[in-house]
């Protein structure tokens, strides 16, 4: 069986990925994004797991001790080290069900990182296995959001003429 060799991107300069805050590339077919907070460069794909939304604008927050993105569409919480899918819920079991964060696992690929000389390189997960942000990468999912964005942009034409 053929050894898959990992390519790094190059992405930008530190300085100018740090003055951006937030950035999306397309590499080797892929939309990611690249995130620079508190002191740490991210980068994960660019759509949403859930629904496809763009979480290039997504509020940043700690939850649970974890820095996360918060998708503007639907409130999705994901963490942005693990791509890890969090929520907030009470177990009806409990005598006294509080509410706390629980994990839905790994939803949203993320990808490596790496600072050469103030050269700033990206490196595509090769995690193997589906994650679920995989889906909006395919064809089918990239058609998706195409026939999601043609609607939107349908209504609001329609909403002008009134």
């Amino acid at each position: 069986m053929a050894e898959k060799k990992s390519h790094m991107y190059y992405i930008g300069k530190k300085e100018d990925l740090i003055q951006a805050k937030r950035t999306s590339v397309t590499l080797g077919g892929r939309d990611v994004l690249i995130i620079y907070h508190q002191r740490t460069l991210y980068a994960m794909d660019l759509q949403c797991y859930h629904a496809g939304s763009n979480l290039l604008n997504g509020d940043i927050e700690e939850i649970n001790k974890k820095l996360c993105i918060i998708c503007p569409k639907h409130k999705y919480k994901i963490t942005l080290a693990e791509g890890e899918g969090l929520y907030r819920a009470k177990n009806p079991a409990e005598k006294v069900p509080t509410p706390r964060w629980y994990s839905k696992g790994i939803k949203q690929r993320v990808h490596k990182v790496t600072e050469v000389d103030e050269d700033i390189f990206v490196t595509l997960s090769d995690c193997p296995g589906w994650i679920e942000s995989d889906y909006y990468q395919t064809e089918k999912g990239r058609a998706e959001l195409r026939n999601a964005k043609e609607s939107d942009g349908e209504v609001a034409d329609a909403d002008e003429n009134v």
